[in-house]
């Protein structure tokens, strides 16, 4: 079960502070979009997260957003806060997120993935053996697929809160 938890679980991405990432040896950041920085297919980010990636600029963190959804609908978005960007990129499989990190020019030491998504960022992020950050989705899905998804994330995440606290 360890494969899909979380090195630090938060309840919304802007959460995660430079000094928290200071701590984590962390100087480069893999973003996720749908759900993480903006809700499913909207095409700004949340307020808050807009606010929170200033901080983390002027921190002199590095940041990419990986995304598998489509170059149509993650450019538009990368190029209006101004970073890098890897779409299609296949999570969990690891070569997207290689990408991503290699884009950063930080080790692996030094690198996290940040989503919403136990089964694509947490995984991938595990599988290529980084540090990784599931904030809560900002706003729930309603579709079937996305439903039953989440269903068996909250099994995972129960096993996960059992022998850690959620970070506030």
């Amino acid at each position: 079960m360890k494969i899909f938890h979380p090195t630090l679980y938060l309840e919304k991405a802007s959460q995660l502070t430079p000094e928290r990432l200071a701590v984590l040896g962390v100087r480069g950041l893999i973003l996720d979009v749908d759900n993480t920085l903006a809700t499913h297919d909207s095409p700004v980010p949340d307020p808050e997260i807009l606010l929170w990636l200033e901080d983390m600029k002027t921190a002199g963190i590095k940041m990419v957003i990986l995304s598998n959804n489509f170059p149509s609908r993650v450019r538009p978005f990368a190029n209006m806060l101004g970073i890098g960007y890897e779409a299609c990129a296949a999570k969990p499989l690891p070569v997207g997120i290689w990408r991503a990190r290699r884009a950063l020019g930080v080790a692996k030491s030094e690198v996290a993935i940040v989503g919403d998504q136990v089964f694509t960022d947490i995984l991938g992020g595990n599988i290529y053996r980084i540090k990784t950050v599931l904030a809560k989705p900002i706003l729930l899905e309603n579709t079937l697929y996305f439903r039953t998804k989440r269903s068996l994330e909250s099994i995972i995440l129960r096993s996960y809160i059992k022998n850690t606290e959620v970070a506030e």
